[in-house]
Parts: structure tokens; C-alpha cells; sequence
């Protein structure tokens, strides 16, 4: 039976009258949730630490800013839209000390919920509204009238309302233009890792590198590897995002047909999903999780060490030179790339 899709006359953005709503981090996801939230006429303040840099920004937009702590105790419903690994300090030292009875906890992600790095008192409601897109994504599609389709799950309903905040959440955000769809915490938190970790992230890349080294170390040049490797990736997902796999296939010759249907699942064959099913099995029994919060904790010395490695790779070399070339291709600087509490 298909999922039951909430759209606007599902909603009701009355629910969020007389609130007050706090959006505790100002980055990626806490921005766009903010604006949208302020331009669906919904009382909205910015909870940051002292010396944020994100302070003058969000009060150039027009938002009250207030120290996480004063946020908290201030607002009826509380997002927090920080990494996962900070969470737990922000939650402990700044929202706890404030969760009366009959507030509202809010997240994007599932990760801390799930996962029970922190555990909130049972006497308030624990949501989560989880738009399917990064936040300027949101943000732009909001602001041309439409919406990024997002997800809302129910963790906690002590006040039996948690579903009517969670939907007109979605809708203050411009959600249920896109369509919402209900999930658990659980499920989200547990496909979300597997998509980044198998496919979306780590498998696309590591499948683009072996490509690209394979053609290499077979005497091609660099940049025809990077081309037929990583460049083209992006025209192939774009066709299957607009009409699925079998739309992307009619829309390529017939010799790249025949050679995705019959090479194709001998590359990622068999012993690629036991892999999959190993990873996701690691998901699940907090595995992943565990070792990402060890590895944080600890000052993350091996993430820092693979990252650099990573960014070393020659493929990095010759795209960088082969993007100047290419004038139609958005430049992004990588200098606060990363989404962080600031």
C-alpha cells in the first residue's frame, strides 16, 4: 500500500499561533527552517553560543538572537539544528536545565534520538521534521512558491498534539508543497546512514575513484578518466532523478544501455550487497554510531588523517584544472563548506 502523502490542506499553521519557536544553530538546515518559518508569519528566534559568527547575520535578517540557554527557556518549541557530535554538550549545558513539561523538541536528522545520546524527559514532545534536501535547497524552493518534499516522525506525544506540530511545521517550512511523508525516528536515522554511507557518498565515490585509477593505471590519460569517470556522473544522475532508471536508459545510446544492463551488476555483483547488508547490520546495532561518537570524542586524529588523504588523490589534481576550463560550472570555495554550529 503506498505511503500517504500530507500536502497543505493537511496542515494547519494555526497550531504554531501564540508560540514561540527556537531554531537553536544557524547553520544549513537552521537558516532555511528560519526563514521560511518567518516568511509563513510564525514567531521564530535563533539560539547561539556567545561569539557566533552567525549572530550579525541572523540579525541582519531580522531575527531575535539569543544565547542558546535564554533560547531554550524562552521558546514553546525547540529545534536544534546542530552536527550530531554536538548535540549531546548543547543539549546537556543549554536545553535541559529548560525543558518544562508540554515543550517541544525538534530535530532534523534522528541520529541523537535514535542512537540515545542524549534522552529527553518524558514529559515533553520529541519530533522530527527532515526536509529531503540541503538547506538552500529549501530555502530557494520556498522562496520560488514550492517546496522540498519532507519527512515527520513522533518520537514523544505527551500532549497528544505532536502530529499537528510536526505537519504544520512541514508546512511553515514549505514541506507539504513538496508532499511530507511519515517515518519513525528509527527508520530514518537507520536509511539516512546506509544512503550516505553505501550509495549516495561513499559508494559513489569510491566507485569513481576505482574507475578513474583503473583507466589510469591502464595508460589513459587523467583526464579522459576523469571525464568518462566523474564528470559525465553528473549528466547520468540527473537524467534518473528527472525519470527514474528505465527514463535515464532511454535517454542513452544503445550500446550504453546494453553495457549498463549486462556489465553493470557484474561490477556490483552480489558480494557488494553482503556488503551492503554488513554495513547496514553495523547501522543498526549502534555499531557505526559508537565508533563516529569514539571518534569525535577522541579529537577524530584518524577522520582528519583520511580526509586530507582523501583530498590528496590525484583525481582532485585534475578535476580542479579541468573545472576551470568548464565556465557553466558553479565554482564552490570549500572554506566553510561544512555545515557547523557557528
Amino acid at each position: 500500500m503506498p505511503a500517504k502523502i500530507y500536502t497543505d490542506k493537511d496542515a494547519d499553521l494555526q497550531v504554531l499561533k501564540g508560540k514561540t519557536c527556537a531554531v537553536i544553530g544557524f547553520g544549513s538546515q537552521g537558516h532555511a527552517h528560519a526563514l521560511n518559518l518567518k516568511d509563513s508569519k510564525v514567531k521564530v528566534i535563533i539560539g547561539l553560543y556567545k561569539g557566533s559568527k552567525s549572530r550579525p547575520v541572523a540579525k541582519k535578517l531580522g531575527f531575535e538572537v539569543l544565547d542558546t540557554a535564554d533560547a531554550a527557556k524562552k521558546a514553546d518549541i525547540i529545534f536544534i539544528a546542530v552536527p550530531d557530535t554536538k548535540i549531546k554538550e548543547v543539549y546537556e549545558k543549554d536545553i535541559a536545565p529548560h525543558l518544562t513539561a508540554g515543550k517541544t523538541l525538534l530535530f532534523s536528522h534522528g541520529f541523537a534520538i535514535h542512537f540515545k545520546t542524549i534522552t529527553p524527559p518524558a514529559d515533553v514532545n520529541v519530533i522530527m521534521v527532515a526536509p529531503k534536501g540541503p538547506g538552500h535547497i529549501v530555502r530557494r524552493q520556498f522562496t520560488e512558491g514550492k517546496g522540498v518534499p519532507a519527512l515527520i516522525a513522533v518520537h514523544q506525544d505527551p500532549s497528544k498534539n505532536s502530529k499537528k506540530i510536526a505537519l504544520a511545521w512541514a508546512k511553515g517550512v514549505g514541506g507539504t508543497r513538496g508532499g511530507v511523508f511519515e517515518t519513525t525516528f528509527t527508520e530514518e536515522t537507520e536509511t539516512d546512514l546506509f544512503g550516505e554511507q553505501t550509495v549516495l557518498c561513499g559508494g559513489v565515490t569510491a566507485l569513481i575513484k576505482a574507475g578513474y585509477e583503473t583507466l589510469v593505471e591502464a595508460g589513459y590519460q587523467p583526464e579522459m578518466a576523469y571525464f568518462e569517470c566523474l564528470h559525465e556522473m553528473k549528466l547520468i544522475v540527473d537524467l534518473i532523478n528527472e525519470s527514474g532508471i528505465a527514463g535515464m536508459r532511454f535517454s542513452i545510446s544503445e550500446t550504453a544501455e546494453y553495457g549498463d544492463v549486462t556489465v553493470g551488476p557484474k561490477i556490483i555483483d552480489a558480494s557488494v550487497k553482503r556488503r551492503m547488508k554488513a554495513a547496514l547490520k553495523r547501522i543498526q546495532n549502534g555499531q557505526f554510531a559508537q565508533e563516529w561518537v569514539a571518534e569525535y570524542e577522541s579529537g577524530q586524529k584518524n577522520f582528519d588523517q583520511l580526509r586530507k588523504d582523501e583530498a590528496a588523490h590525484e583525481i582532485e589534481r585534475v578535476g580542479k584544472r579541468l573545472r576551470s576550463l568548464m565556465p557553466w560550472i558553479k565554482k564552490r570555495s570549500l572554506k566553510g563548506a561544512q555545515a557547523a554550529y557557528s
